[in-house]
């Protein structure tokens, strides 16, 4: 699928908001997946879900030093923790009638050097024709150069979206937003200006392998550059907000290639 742009929505929902990012092990926020499931099944098109891991993977491998060198021991471990938040999301939707399966990137990505380089998706793209949400994750997959890496839901929102041909993009986060220096959502990020907001977004204050806010912002900017395909960095902490971003309002940040 290159030849256009599609009716795909890409949803990528943040670890901070569905775990407790602070734990040191994994610990989910019931409540929120709850409302964000619900928030979904009033959506009628074509979804791609992602959401990030949070306080699942990210302690192991940190524990394991994933980043530093392979351990198969620590990259089985790290995907069982990412794969049970999986499923808790995945049972969420299917209690309010969303169709959806996960996908776990382990067994659909090969990365090289940390960057997704190959990929299997003929499966996602039959599953979105006959009415299945895939709900895919931050993850550890097997990579050419390091035996593994983990590869966050930042980097694999973009690489769905252009793939696919996605025509919009949404990012709930735990913030309003990109915020600047007082505490206020930029309205739109660009090349333009992207040198001058950077100086206000800070990485993750909790344990994060991934990059934080400046990793998203960074990826989307680079997708918006290749694809022309605009994505929006809103709260999804707020009820609410994740329906109005499936009904396609404008909310939160919009990062686009231009303005």
């Amino acid at each position: 699928m290159n030849e256009k742009t599609s009716d795909i929505t890409v949803l990528k929902i943040g670890g901070s908001v569905i775990t407790d990012k602070s734990s040191d092990e994994g610990v989910a926020k019931e409540k929120a997946i709850i409302r964000i499931a619900r928030e979904i099944s009033f959506f009628e098109g074509r979804l791609i879900i992602v959401h990030g891991a949070g306080s699942f993977g990210h302690p192991q491998a940190q524990r394991y030093a994933l980043a530093d060198k392979f351990s198969a021991e620590g990259s089985a471990a790290t995907h069982r923790s990412v794969a049970s938040l999986n499923e808790s999301f995945v049972n969420a939707l299917a209690q309010r009638n969303v169709n959806a399966v996960g996908v776990h990137p382990m067994g659909c990505f090969v990365a090289k050097n940390g960057r997704i380089s190959e990929s299997f998706l003929p499966a996602l793209q039959i599953m979105l024709e006959k009415g299945i949400t895939p709900v895919l994750h931050g993850d550890v997959v097997m990579d050419k150069i390091k035996g593994s890496s983990v590869i966050s839901g930042d980097q694999i929102v973009p690489y769905l979206a252009s793939k696919l041909n996605a025509y919009r993009i949404g990012v709930g986060s735990a913030e309003d937003g990109v915020l600047d220096e007082h505490g206020h959502p930029i309205p739109l990020i660009t090349p333009d200006n992207f040198e001058v907001a950077s100086r206000h977004i800070g990485g993750s204050e909790n344990t994060d392998v991934t990059g934080g806010m400046l990793g998203k912002v960074k990826e989307m900017l680079e997708m918006s550059r290749q694809t022309k395909v605009p994505s929006y960095i809103f709260n999804a902490n707020a009820g609410g907000n994740v329906m109005s971003f499936l009904r396609g309002e404008m909310i939160g940040t919009a990062i686009k290639d231009k303005a």
